[in-house]
């Protein structure tokens, strides 16, 4: 895998006659930064001396994609410019329903604030050109919006209504600050209340609201699944396969032929096994550990995607556009058809499969010594669930369910994880359990409870056998100069920070977070709150505090991890990092040719599809916990104050996962300051005060499904009344 190259600015005398000798978007931005001032393309072409038809288009096309990026801005007399030359600003717009709307700056700086007059020609998402006009009252800045550099949403999914003669789609994504008009004859024959798709065909402007046309009805509001189909058409989730795509995917083999297989490591006598969750159907790593002379041989056996899905085929297209699998409570939209990834990819067991191989070796510390990568052929020796597991660990029945010598890695690697774990603790790494909800449905698809999915040392020994392959593969790319992607998690903002500690302050503990790239003063609040009540509520604050980990063409570590590098190579059948990973290790081995990446862009992509799969997933779940709160109005339930705001009290309830608002009018009567410093609302007239952690017992007053909202009430003050629901 090489590196795209960029180049300096070229000198006037330089001809760039070839579209591959064009120059770089830095020596473009250089030439203008010469030119001194807007210029038409032909004055940019002599500049930087590109000539023939062929290039000036490539040229022009170039340019315009800067255009699009903010970089540069096309003047109403047709020249172009740098934006930061005209103090302008390019930015994502986060709009509000309320009307208003923030730009988040591409280069870091703060969100400018944009008023309804300026964000009605936007819709969240668009890419806009801002400039400064001033600062409120409070030091932050708002803006003029200059130029819509790039519309984020061709189409909406939303509920129809008609008022009188005007049809209109609410938008489902609750950051739309309007909706969509739909003319007469455009309906589609959509009825009243009906989930529906619509086309935009005038994007908003300072004088319209967006115009559109209804082109699928979905169904009704409540109909089963709704949720997931409307998260996949908000989030633009592509979900349907190309022809070209299923075509590659049909044309492939069962199962490995026998010519892949001779020229690799035989590892099927390895009883490697796959451990997973009952529900899983791709699996793509199996393990086996055993022990040595100075610690331990890890062994962990990734499915060999890459053998099968080639660089620019249309199964690689298709992966790439979806950059992940999206998990949801009822369905997983894969990355890869499941030919590959329920079938000649997945590591099932009793059958031959190719594989590319990590073996580790680790000393008694937990120290990695040495590694080693090869493609290899093995065969998983069984099926595993991480509760039997559990079980059988905790419990040996007399007779292995399982044959001896999986017994045996069993052991090895339940040793080998304490191992790894007390070097986790040792090096301040973070270890918070994060509680995934589960949804069980009953008859009709009604979901009868939803629980928290209880994590054992099953799950923990296999996520630091994988930990250490990714560090494996981290080293081993920047040790051979390799370029790939790495996951990168950058140490928080001061900010967070100070607003962490005040927190914490406040709850009893004078946290010393030290500097704000070592993680081990993270670890040891974590450490600290192991046993307290409000445990889920610290760890959640603390999280709220750090920074999102992402996709990076450069190493700048993982602080979440305590890690000098890390990278994803263990879920190639559900992650396209992972894909691209595999391809920079074969090439680095000598099993494949380099493939040439443009690979900033290209971890700018991936950290977008894992996003939008999360967001996706988010807005499924927190649509099934509105839809299990339905039938809950006016019972009772003990909660922990999870937030606080101006407008109320946000209360997580116990043991259902369930989170809700008690808004400030709805607190006794009083009226009531808002403390930032000291996460408190607080009474003026009677000092009656809340306060994260705080118990509290509430009465569910409302649940709004559009909204995903659930509303409390609170009666009889502060403290927690032990009654429970009726």
């Amino acid at each position: 895998m090489r590196r795209t190259s960029s180049r300096r600015a070229p000198k006037r005398a330089e001809k760039f006659e070839y579209i591959e000798d064009l120059p770089s978007r830095n020596a473009i931005a250089d030439a203008f930064g010469a030119i001194g001032r807007p210029c038409a393309l032909d004055v940019l072409a002599r500049e930087l001396g590109v000539r023939g038809r062929v290039a000036r288009e490539a040229l022009e096309r170039r340019v315009k994609a800067m255009v699009r990026d903010g970089q540069l801005l096309r003047t109403r007399d047709d020249c172009f410019g740098l934006s930061d030359r005209m103090e302008l600003i390019a930015g994502r717009i986060i709009a509000h329903r309320d009307g208003y709307a923030f730009v988040n700056p591409d280069e870091g700086e703060q969100d400018i604030y944009l008023a309804p007059r300026e964000a009605r020609c936007t819709l969240h998402g668009d890419r806009v050109l801002v400039r400064i006009a001033g600062q409120d009252r409070r030091g932050r800045p708002y803006g003029h919006l200059v130029e819509v550099i790039e519309r984020a949403h061709a189409r909406v999914v939303g509920r129809y209504f008609r008022d009188r003669s005007v049809g209109f789609v609410v938008p489902d994504n609750r950051h739309f600050n309007q909706d969509v008009l739909i003319p007469d004859g455009a309906e589609g024959g959509a009825g009243e209340g009906q989930i529906v798709v619509a086309e935009i065909e005038q994007q908003p402007d300072r004088h319209t609201q967006p115009i559109g046309r209804v082109t699928e009805i979905l169904g009704a509001h409540m109909a089963a699944g709704m949720e997931t189909e409307i998260a996949l058409r908000s989030h633009n989730l592509p979900s349907d396969w190309p022809d070209a795509a299923l075509a590659e995917a049909s044309a492939l083999p069962k199962a490995p032929g026998a010519a892949d297989i001779a020229r690799r490591r035989d590892l099927r006598d390895l009883p490697l096994v796959t451990i997973d969750g009952a529900d899983a159907r791709d699996f793509d790593d199996a393990v086996h550990a055993r022990r040595t002379a100075g610690g331990f041989m890890l062994t962990v056996a990734i499915a060999d995607v890459a053998h099968y899905v080639q660089p620019d085929s249309a199964l690689d297209d298709e992966a790439r556009t979806r950059g992940t699998s999206v998990y949801f409570p009822d369905r997983v939209i894969p990355m890869l058809p499941e030919a590959l990834s329920n079938g000649l990819c997945s590591l099932v067991p009793d059958a031959d499969r190719l594989a590319l191989v990590c073996e580790i070796n680790i000393n008694g510390d937990g120290e990695i010594r040495r590694t080693r990568f090869f493609e290899a052929v093995i065969r998983s020796h069984a099926r595993l669930i991480y509760e039997e597991v559990q079980a059988w660990h905790d419990d040996p029945p007399p007779h292995h369910p399982f044959s001896k010598a999986v017994a045996d890695s069993l052991c090895v690697l339940y040793d080998l994880h304490d191992v790894l774990r007390q070097a986790r603790e040792a090096r301040g790494a973070l270890d918070i359990d994060s509680v995934e909800p589960r949804f069980h449905y009953g008859a009709g698809g009604k979901i009868e409870r939803v629980e928290g999915v209880t994590r054992v040392d099953a799950h923990r020994l296999i996520e630091e056998c994988m930990i250490a392959a990714n560090v494996a593969t981290a080293r081993h790319l920047e040790r051979r100069k390799v370029p790939g992607l790495f996951r990168v998690h950058h140490p928080p903002a001061e900010d967070k920070v100070e607003d962490l500690s005040t927190f914490l302050r406040e709850i009893g503990m004078n946290a010393a977070l030290g500097e704000v790239d070592d993680p081990a003063a993270f670890a040891a609040i974590l450490r600290w709150a192991r046993d307290r009540a409000d445990r889920r509520l610290i760890e959640s604050v603390l999280m709220r505090s750090l920074k999102l980990a992402v996709y990076s063409a450069e190493n700048a570590g993982h602080f979440g991890l305590a890690l000098a590098a890390y990278a994803h190579f263990t879920s190639p059948i559900r992650r396209y990092p992972d894909l691209v990973v595999h391809r920079a290790l074969k090439a680095s081995i000598g099993a494949a040719e380099p493939v040439e990446e443009a690979l900033g862009e290209l971890a700018e992509h991936c950290s977008m599809c894992e996003r939008r799969a999360e967001d996706a997933s988010r807005d499924v779940v927190a649509w099934l916990k509105c839809e299990f709160m339905l039938d809950k109005l006016g019972e009772q339930f003990d909660g922990l104050v999870s937030g606080v705001a101006e407008f109320g009290v946000f209360v997580q309830l116990d043991d259902i996962f369930v989170e809700g608002l008690v808004h400030v009018t709805a607190l006794p009567g009083d009226y009531y300051h808002y403390d930032a410093i000291h996460h408190e609302l607080r009474g003026r007239s009677s000092g009656r005060s809340f306060r994260p952690g705080q118990a509290l017992t509430v009465t569910v007053a409302r649940v709004d499904l559009d909204e995903r909202r659930i509303d409390f009430s609170l009666e009889g003050g502060a403290q927690r009344r032990r009654r429970k629901r009726r």
